[in-house]
């Protein structure tokens, strides 16, 4: 879930605005630490993989390592969205190795890719144990790989464009998400030990920094959108759904605003990592893009149609909502449509929301809080200028001119 958590990502996406202690939200230059990846779930998973001593009680063994290695391709695609080039095939060695090469963020993709691949071709029969994300079900592992396989393909359609159609239809091919029971969700408990990012922000540290922006209300409340209501609650002092502006620092209160809805601070509430309605904008946005002989509109209608069961647990009104102009496909504006309503639908996983940004350049009309473009990456943990001094310079020289900045692009940003 520490993929999704953060008020940063939800700053790359204007998804919230500071209500208060503005700063985060106005993009300074400043580096942002990887270190707590790979010291945690990466090298957790690297000790799995180098394992010879996998117990088949826990499911058979070929399964467990499979797991393993999607999982890890799943957090180095995450990573080098961030920050570009990345410590990879020198990474995860311990004492052997503390000053890691960085890999071209092209190079791993490639690699993530076969890995993916690799992974689901090792997979046997039989469930494995202990599995809070999909409860052993192999099946289900299968079609996230392929999803992941989907989805990073799409994030290569302007940096090259063959190898991401070549790489999606593979994916397609071989089985991705069916429906909302495939979703990648991690499901917090209703205990401290294992409790939501935002009921202890909120909640349990009662404070009220974060509302939401005025750019997603003014997108979802003309079109009477549903999902409004579970991601923020209504303005104290109007009982209205009213939205701050990215960035603003003048006299912010906090009772003439929406802040995080109550379903999104639950102490037990989900995180929505991979779903199906992605799979459906992406299926969209391939066919219309020609990559696929699907229909491109077909797949934006139940893409929205799969939110609206994903964010409320109904599609009331999903016909209706459709018909609006502001909403309805044109494929003229395809790729403008889909990736809006996109946006709006990966709400809370603001870093995904800011990679599909990045690469659409939709929704277009975004903030530039005190005339700061949106960043275009992370800049590296300032560590690595003397910890990995060599390999460090040499990555950012190769990818940026030499200067670690967080408006650097990164290799499929072009």
């Amino acid at each position: 879930p520490g993929l999704a958590s953060s008020p940063k990502g939800e700053f790359m996406a204007q998804y919230l605005a500071e209500t208060q202690y503005v700063g985060q939200s106005l993009y300074p230059e400043e580096s942002t630490s990887f270190y707590g990846y790979y010291e945690g779930p990466l090298q957790n998973l690297q000790t799995v993989l180098n394992s010879d001593d996998l117990s088949s009680t826990g499911g058979p063994v070929a399964n467990q390592v499979a797991v393993a290695k999607i999982l890890k391709a799943y957090f180095f695609w995450n990573l080098t969205d961030r920050w570009g080039d990345l410590p990879y095939t020198e990474a995860l060695q311990g004492s052997e190795n503390f000053t890691p090469a960085y890999d071209t963020q092209e190079f791993i993709y490639n690699d993530l890719f076969s890995e993916l691949k690799e992974a689901n071709s090792m997979m046997v029969s039989g469930d494995i144990q202990n599995d809070i994300m999909y409860g052993g079900d192999m099946e289900k592992w299968r079609k996230f790989a392929n999803t992941v396989r989907l989805l990073m393909a799409l994030r290569l359609s302007e940096v090259d464009e063959n190898k991401a159609k070549e790489e999606f239809v593979a994916a397609l091919n071989d089985g991705v998400f069916e429906s909302n029971d495939d979703n990648l969700v991690f499901q917090h408990l209703a205990e401290a030990n294992n409790q939501n990012y935002w009921y202890d922000q909120v909640v349990d540290s009662n404070r009220e920094w974060w509302a939401l922006t005025e750019d997603l209300v003014e997108e979802m409340k003309p079109v009477n959108d549903p999902r409004l209501e579970v991601y923020g609650d209504p303005a104290r002092e109007s009982g209205e759904y009213v939205g701050l502006k990215f960035g603003e620092e003048e006299n912010i209160g906090t009772e003439e605003f929406s802040l995080l809805g109550s379903d999104i601070i639950a102490q037990d509430a989900p995180v929505y990592l991979v779903t199906y309605a992605q799979v459906l904008f992406a299926k969209a946005e391939a066919a219309a893009r020609g990559w696929i002989s699907e229909d491109a509109e077909a797949n934006y209608n139940e893409a929205i149609r799969q939110s609206f069961i994903q964010w409320t647990g109904s599609d009331d009104g999903i016909d209706d909502f459709l018909a609006q102009d502001l909403i309805a496909f044109s494929s003229d504006m395809a790729i403008e449509k889909i990736s809006n309503q996109r946006w709006v639908h990966l709400y809370m996983f603001g870093y995904e929301a800011w990679s599909e940004w990045r690469r659409t350049g939709f929704p277009d009309d975004l903030e530039m809080p005190n005339g700061r473009e949106i960043p275009t990456r992370l800049a590296y943990p300032e560590n690595e200028s003397f910890n990995n001094t060599e390999n460090y310079q040499e990555a950012i020289q190769r990818q940026f001119g030499g200067e670690d900045s967080i408006y650097g692009n990164v290799w499929w940003d072009q």
